[in-house]
């Protein structure tokens, strides 16, 4: 084991998904940590909670996952980078709280290792179920940011760049990972500190009493300050002017909610990503995202060896999702095949955002285990008709 004097690894490692992403939560600059144990996402903490005294950090086990998200929430504003873990049912009990985070404008993520459900379902195997509840679980309209990895690589590499994104936009940010890609181990390399990038928070430079915490800026973005550092202000759930006092009206409703949802989505060509892979003359195009990203270009290659011209497109950015992407898509090939370990989910973004001009087609899974590449290329093949 290689470390920086931070105490931050570096070098080539065997790594499974769950301890890569609490190494890229470290390496991005997180310092507090707060959850509850759950399979298939408890490693995370665990390998967390074992590296956190060599670098000044906090891992406190709460006594369940609401306290987790609030723990969390209350920590950011402090200046701190912070994170909690969970699965399926505990990522159900911090809705609230995300939320509340959304409402507040609290840079924070939250790692959800998705496993078969619902209820308690399939503790120890993997589904990928907990899409749309990643977009809409809470109540009210609010942004979210979510992303996907398709390997332990990933895991570290995207745990990096939620945090990124959380100190960029002031939200709460998901890290959908599966419990195949978290229980997988692979080789994982963590590069130097200097060579990672890192987005630290937009402190103010206002005076105290010049400073509103919820004044945007050209983005939509408030600056932030720490509590402590003299700055009095009011922070809250309610819907709130740019004080943060408490107005209770239709018209700072309108203001505070779409503010919200605007600074992710007049901003989502700068958030997207996705990888394509030979999509330009395709007459079928497989959208997949995660473990599933995986199984799929198994399939792509038998179809391709049928004759038929097979595109990829691979979601590493869920939220927002890509609709001029898919539209632009659809205007040229025959069908999308969408294959999920769910019965069904995003495949009804793909279908919204083809508008008929484009086939879809899913290929539903109800989880514990992933897709036959067979079942999905059959699939392919009769897209392609």
């Amino acid at each position: 084991m290689t470390a920086e004097p931070s105490g931050v690894l570096t070098g080539i490692h065997y790594l499974d998904g769950d301890f890569a992403c609490g190494e890229g939560a470290m390496a991005a600059g997180c310092r507090f940590v707060a959850g509850y144990p759950i399979t298939p996402s408890t490693e995370v903490v665990e390998r967390i909670g074992r590296r956190f005294p060599m670098m000044g950090g906090i891992f406190i086990q709460m006594e369940d996952e609401l306290a987790s998200m609030a723990a969390i929430v209350g920590a950011a504003w402090t200046g701190t980078k912070t994170m909690t873990v969970t699965s399926g049912p505990g990522f159900s009990l911090m809705m609230e709280n995300i939320g509340l985070a959304a409402m507040m404008e609290v840079p924070c993520v939250v790692v959800n290792v998705q496993r078969g459900g619902p209820s308690t379902g399939l503790p120890t195997m993997v589904g990928q179920a907990d899409v749309m509840q990643a977009r809409w679980g809470s109540h009210g309209d609010y942004p979210i940011i979510a992303l996907c990895p398709q390997s332990p690589q990933e895991a570290f590499d995207l745990t990096v760049e939620a945090f990124n994104l959380a100190e960029t936009w002031r939200t709460p940010v998901l890290l959908l990972m599966d419990e195949c890609v978290g229980h997988m181990t692979e080789k994982v390399v963590i590069p130097p500190a200097s060579e990672i990038r890192v987005v630290n928070r937009r402190l103010t430079d206002k005076k105290p009493e010049a400073y509103r915490p919820y004044e945007p800026d050209e983005r939509g973005v408030p600056e932030f300050a720490r509590v402590g550092d003299g700055y009095r202000f009011h922070a809250t759930g309610l819907t709130h002017d740019e004080r943060g006092y408490p107005i209770m009206t239709a018209e700072c409703q309108a203001r505070t909610v779409r503010r919200l949802v605007d600074k992710v989505r007049k901003n989502a060509d700068r958030i997207v990503r996705f990888e394509e892979q030979d999509v330009e003359g395709a007459d079928v195009v497989v959208l997949a995202y995660g473990i599933t990203a995986r199984v799929a270009r198994a399939a792509i290659d038998m179809a391709r060896a049928q004759g038929v011209k097979v595109g990829f497109l691979r979601l590493v950015v869920l939220w927002p999702f890509p609709e001029a992407k898919i539209r632009e898509l659809a205007a040229r090939i025959r069908a999308f095949v969408v294959p999920e370990i769910n019965l069904g989910q995003l495949v009804l973004e793909v279908e919204r955002c083809a508008g008929g001009q484009a086939r879809t087609c899913g290929v539903p899974h109800a989880g514990g285990g992933v897709h036959d590449p067979e079942e999905i290329c059959r699939v392919i093949l009769e897209a392609a008709q």
